[in-house]
């Protein structure tokens, strides 16, 4: 289990701006601000942050859990929208596990951004 985790990003208003939009449908919202950093969550913990930095390299890979496979559809098309670019559309990745669902896409700064749901259809 992922307590939190943070990442650098090369504008922090244009990632804000995405990740609002692709983790909406997570239920995730952005839930606190301080020194430059916000914190996203689904209320009331903040378990995702995002800093202005140097994003570096290589990219990092970033997996969200979701409730159910309409979630993560959501989250592919809410991603794509704000202006994510496609790294594996939704669907079930059997090589992982039988009901290993997932979509993938590359955030402003290339990092490899999935929503996964692991429950049954």
């Amino acid at each position: 289990m992922i307590d939190h985790m943070g990442l650098s990003v090369s504008d922090l208003s244009s990632s804000r701006a995405f990740y609002e939009a692709a983790l909406a449908p997570l239920g995730y919202a952005c839930i606190l601000e301080f020194d430059e950093a916000v914190g996203f969550g689904v209320p009331p913990k903040p378990d995702f942050w995002l800093s202005e930095g140097d994003p570096g390299m290589p990219a990092l890979h970033v997996a969200f859990r979701a409730d159910t496979r309409a979630q993560v559809d959501e989250f592919y098309r809410a991603a794509m929208a704000a202006g994510g670019r496609d790294n594996g559309g939704p669907g079930l990745r059997t090589h992982y596990h039988p009901n290993y669902y997932g979509a993938f896409v590359f955030d402003p700064d290339g990092h490899n951004i999935e929503a996964v749901c692991h429950a049954p259809a």
